[in-house]
């Protein structure tokens, strides 16, 4: 088991502006399942996305990842346990301008200062995501699906427990979406990787592991949830 969540309440804002966006939100999730978590605009589901991440402190309840229960962490420790544990994936690639393919993915490591074998992990990475013959370029110059085949080589270059993507083909046009897809299943399949997807957009992945299906800040089971996955 890679990732427990237990309870997990957030709100934001105070008083009669109070809202509650997460509401007592629990499930686990098991070393390389391909999970998709859906639901309309404003359901919660990029909120809980950001407290898997830890880019965001829950008002109540656990997030455990690999066993280390976040609550128990400072600042300092969370920032080293997203380094170590967690790959990210965006909407936009979020690929530094000013640098290279090649340097993108190897930045991670240099911040994880684990510096043995970085060029050619990244460099192997980029082979199987179909970059390598773009390592050399600086990213302004190659497509919005590459940049995120880009990104995926550089969210597993620190070999995380779990890749979170938020939608991750939500700025593609429906040829590189799709070839994006692929590359997030095979690379799955490839590592044992856990994948944890939120898509506004559930049937552009086909078939997963799990579905998770986000309304009102409640994760919906059963029927409900077939109802909504109709509508998304």
């Amino acid at each position: 088991m890679v990732l427990e969540i237990k309870n997990l309440n957030k709100f934001f804002g105070e008083g009669q502006a109070k809202v509650h966006a997460l509401k007592e939100i629990s499930f686990a999730v098991n070393q390389g399942e391909f999970i998709l978590i859906v639901g309309s605009s404003g359901s919660g589901k990029s909120t809980l996305l950001n407290m898997i991440g830890l880019l965001d402190k829950p008002t109540s309840g656990n997030v455990v990842i690999d066993g280390i229960d976040s609550e128990d962490q400072g600042d300092n420790e969370l920032s080293s346990i997203r380094n170590k544990k967690i790959g990210f994936i965006f909407q936009f690639s979020n690929l530094l301008t000013d640098l290279t393919v090649l340097e993108n993915v190897v930045l991670p490591r240099q911040i994880l200062g684990d510096t043995l074998d970085m060029y050619k992990d990244s460099m192997e990475l980029l082979r199987i995501v179909g970059m390598e013959e773009q390592m050399d370029k600086r990213v302004n110059k190659i497509s919005g699906g590459q940049a995120q085949r880009v990104a995926i080589a550089r969210g597993l270059i620190n070999k995380p427990s779990i890749i979170l993507a938020d939608e991750p083909t939500g700025n593609l046009d429906s040829v590189s979406a799709l070839n994006v897809v692929k590359l997030m299943k095979s690379m799955a399949k490839k590592y044992n990787q856990t994948f944890i997807i939120v898509t506004h957009d559930r049937h552009q992945f086909g078939d997963a592991d799990r579905v998770i299906t986000v309304k009102d800040g409640k994760i919906l089971d059963g029927d409900l949830a077939e109802e909504m996955e109709v509508l998304t």
